[in-house]
């Protein structure tokens, strides 16, 4: 489904290269990048899993099944052989982490949203600096490892996803909502585009992405509110944007889906 960043016009933005590997030469290798705003990868996979974690600037996974976001201190848990693309319409610090599937069988098969906390998120950082081919046995750098994968398995989902549905028309629907976080599209109106009752609408909806029309829309403008606040919009004009008519609401919602009100979410 499109996201910000996800758009026709990506000729006038950077296309990030893929790394050339066939195959890890550790247990866990790792990534350091700092991305340019509107940077993008091309849909691919990967023999192995990736943990793309966001120091700053707003992540943007988009699978097949569905988009999932991660604001800075998340990270975003992508299974092997799984399509993906990595978007970003803001700068971004991104640290990703490489797992051989032979060392993550206790994960399950599906993307996820996972915070990172602080115990994991300095673990990382000092992962980072290690050489690529670190010494695996008897060593201070494989035990880093091994509690290090030991965080991750422990890490806390959360539900920063917004589903695909498969089902052509409503996903046509869904992502004109998405580029259009701020129209006030009502079940009402996407029954009779659909030509459908609302009760089959409301069923349809929930099959296919297994929320309801106002959880879809709902979560759709807050996880579209992301990239105006990691930029710095008023808390305000970034509600007025999403469609929300009144500041508190918005907040309220925010705060619902993510655990943190805007400002306590991207202050410094």
């Amino acid at each position: 489904m499109p996201t910000n960043g996800h758009s026709s016009n990506r000729r006038s933005e950077t296309e990030r290269q893929i790394p050339t590997l066939t195959d890890l030469p550790r247990p866990l290798y790792a990534r350091a990048e700092s991305l340019s705003a509107g940077s993008w990868t091309p849909t691919h996979r990967h023999d192995w899993v990736q943990f793309s974690y966001a120091i700053s600037g707003v992540l943007g996974v988009n699978t097949p099944h569905g988009s999932f976001f991660a604001p800075p201190q998340w990270g975003v848990w992508i299974p092997a052989g799984l399509d993906h693309e990595v978007v970003t319409s803001t700068r971004a610090e991104m640290r990703s982490l490489y797992v051989r599937t032979e060392d993550s069988g206790w994960a399950p098969d599906r993307c996820r949203v996972l915070e990172v906390t602080p115990l994991a998120r300095e673990l990382i950082k000092t992962f980072c600096q290690l050489p690529a081919e670190y010494q695996q046995t008897d060593s201070s750098e494989a035990r880093l490892v091994q509690v290090l994968l030991d965080q991750l398995r422990h890490l806390p989902e959360v539900g920063f996803s917004l589903p695909s549905p498969r089902h052509p028309r409503l996903l046509a629907l869904c992502s004109e909502l998405v580029e259009q976080p701020g129209q006030s599209v009502t079940l009402t109106d996407w029954a009779a585009r659909l030509n459908m009752s609302e009760k089959t609408l409301m069923r349809l909806f929930q099959r296919e992405t297994g929320l309801s029309f106002r959880g879809w829309r709902q979560r759709a403008r807050l996880l579209s509110s992301l990239n105006a606040l990691e930029e710095g919009a008023s808390v305000t004009s970034t509600a007025l944007a999403c469609g929300y008519d009144s500041t508190s609401a918005f907040i309220a919602a925010f705060k619902g889906l993510f655990g943190f009100t805007p400002g306590e979410l991207f202050r410094g």
